[in-house]
């Protein structure tokens, strides 16, 4: 279960998952770093239209923006990685819990939402949520939304301590 510290939150997160992790978190990086928008339906899912009756206004607004929240998000993707990296260095590693601090929060739940996403555009997860059962991604994007269900506990728990 996820706590939370005086200092940030405490997510239970086992060696092999931080590396799993990792590796999407790599693998994401490299979409938001090798694809333009329009080449890919999941990239395109991370920027989605914000005017769905005016193409015209959503191409501008995206034209306009697109690059940097493409730039955000990989930043918080960088910053996942880092926190990942420092807990191969710390005793947690060995008890399963990773330490996020205050500030690492915010970072955490956008890029383990904006994978979600991504992995549900692979899967065809749009408005009617029926998946191939036996896709092993399934499995990860269920993975994902539990690590981000109790991220998201743990930092509601931290926003009223």
């Amino acid at each position: 279960m996820s706590g939370t510290t005086g200092s940030g939150v405490r997510l239970p997160l086992q060696a092999i998952e931080a590396q799993h992790l990792g590796d999407l978190v790599q693998q994401f990086l490299d979409l938001l770093q090798h694809t333009e928008i329009g080449q890919d339906a999941a990239l395109d899912r991370l920027t989605p239209a914000v005017y769905p009756d005016d193409d015209g206004a959503s191409a501008e607004f995206a034209e306009a923006t697109s690059a940097e929240l493409l730039d955000r998000r990989a930043a918080d993707a960088r910053a996942v990685q880092a926190t990942l990296g420092a807990l191969a260095e710390t005793p947690d590693a060995v008890r399963g819990e990773l330490l996020l601090g205050a500030s690492e929060v915010d970072a955490w739940l956008r890029t383990l939402a904006a994978l979600r996403l991504v992995i549900a555009s692979r899967l065809g997860i749009e408005d009617d949520p029926d998946p191939d059962l036996s896709d092993p991604r399934l499995g990860v994007y269920e993975w994902l939304g539990y690590r981000l269900e109790l991220l998201v506990e743990a930092a509601d728990a931290l926003d009223e301590a």
